[in-house]
């Protein structure tokens, strides 16, 4: 369904939280000449122009509230007030399906890599004439995109936009993984999973459904219309070795590499395009980012891995690992180190939590409490040292979130490339 501008005049919103979203929700209705909304935040309080503003009142008049993503039903101030109107809720991505007319629109979300993946997306499309643009959770917000008739538009969802959803219908929507994560947020791992599945939700007969294996059975059971695809590893693995971009050798990649295959083949780019086409692809800053080599050491900032599985991924991948942990630790997150205790030499950790992280490793793994990056960097170059093992791997990968030391996890990963880059200096 896409409206008219005349439509859309007639109808009256409330722009509820006014992060980057809410405000691009306003630019758009500015440049629109849609005049009949108002504003809040529960910080701010009222940005609009109205001396008298009764929210309850509002809530109860406007046709739609497009709330912010960082607003959580379950912690706003105003929680009950919104809850009583949750059928008016929407999101700026509902407000780009309901007004924008563009060619194909292809959704990723997931837990762990779906802005690697969207970049490769837009990478190999645009590398093969096709006139993509990219936003949403990434980057730019979904209506700030110069959007086309000829365009094909891809946008990673949060699992806080999907769960307000009433209106995104991707022609291709891709599901990569689900695991522990948010929960304070939605409350319990039932409504995040929820959440994540609403992606599907609005999909007609003619459009896809990629997800992994392992949620198959989840899906089938709320009977989607979306044609539904299941990537096997292997189709995705046979054609790897003929890759020659160093950041995709990495088998950290290859689940969500395997849905990227799947999507491609749809979208009926030839192999070889495709294969040539992610060879000239860049990752992403803090994504299991090998930024420096220095004689026997690797150096990778992984800073955005801010649950276990997340840093599972990259304990996986590699053996001599040093690895840096520590932080805010995700409700209910639990760290199942059987399976790669072998490939870590050490685990050093960082942040104000500190006992939450020694009970998830204490008698499965040698660590060291060292408080901050500094510390950690600077022990790990001692112990390496001592240890005399060659190929060793520095991993930040900290399974937590940043704010206990930083404003997120780029400040988080920019730190740690500055302090590795000083001390491996003195490496000899």
């Amino acid at each position: 369904m896409v409206l008219s501008a005349n439509k859309l005049k007639k109808l009256s919103f409330l722009v509820y939280g006014l992060g980057l979203s809410g405000k691009s929700v306003i630019k758009f209705f500015k440049k629109n000449n849609i005049k009949n909304y108002s504003s809040w935040d529960d910080e701010k309080k009222l940005l609009s122009k109205k001396k008298s503003f009764n929210l309850a009142n509002i809530l109860k008049k406007v046709n739609y509230i497009v709330l912010s993503p960082g607003v959580s039903l379950n912690k706003s101030k105003n929680k009950n007030k919104l809850k009583k109107y949750k059928k008016k809720i929407i999101t700026d991505i509902d407000l780009l399906y309901l007004f924008k007319k563009f060619k194909k629109s292809i959704v990723v979300t997931g837990t762990n890599g779906k802005s690697t993946t969207c970049k490769i997306l837009d990478h190999v499309l645009k590398k093969n004439n096709f006139r993509t643009l990219l936003g949403g959770n990434i980057g730019t917000p979904a209506l700030e995109l110069n959007v086309k008739k000829d365009s094909i538009v891809i946008i990673e969802a949060s699992s806080f936009q999907l769960a307000y959803s009433k209106f995104i219908r991707p022609d291709y929507a891709l599901l990569l993984n689900i695991s522990n994560d948010h929960l304070d947020w939605h409350g319990n791992m039932q409504n995040y999973k929820d959440a994540k599945f609403r992606i599907f939700k609005n999909q007609k007969q003619n459009q896809y459904a990629i997800i992994n294996n392992e949620l198959k059975s989840y899906y089938l059971k709320k009977n989607f219309l979306g044609k539904l695809l299941v990537p096997k590893l292997q189709n995705y693995q046979k054609i790897k070795s003929k890759i020659k971009n160093l950041y995709l050798k990495f088998s950290i990649n290859d689940e969500n590499m395997s849905s990227v295959y799947t999507l491609i083949k749809l979208l009926k780019i030839k192999q070889s395009l495709f294969l040539k086409s992610l060879n000239t692809f860049s990752g992403l800053p803090h994504r299991y980012e090998v930024f420096l080599r220095k004689k026997n050491c690797v150096f990778i900032n992984d800073s955005k891995a801010t649950t276990f599985q997340a840093s599972k991924l990259a304990l996986k991948n590699s053996k001599n690992i040093f690895w840096i942990v520590g932080g805010l630790p995700k409700k209910d997150d639990k760290f199942n180190l059987t399976n790669l205790k072998k490939n870590i030499v050490k685990s050093y950790i960082i942040g104000k939590n500190v006992s939450f992280f020694k009970n998830q490793i204490r008698n499965k793994l040698n660590y060291k409490i060292v408080k901050n990056l500094n510390n950690a960097v600077r022990q790990i170059l001692k112990d390496i040292k001592i240890s005399n093992l060659k190929d060793n791997k520095i991993l930040l990968s900290p399974a937590s979130a940043s704010f206990d030391q930083f404003l997120n996890f780029e400040h988080r990963g920019d730190k740690f490339k500055k302090i590795s880059r000083f001390y491996a200096r003195r490496i000899t």
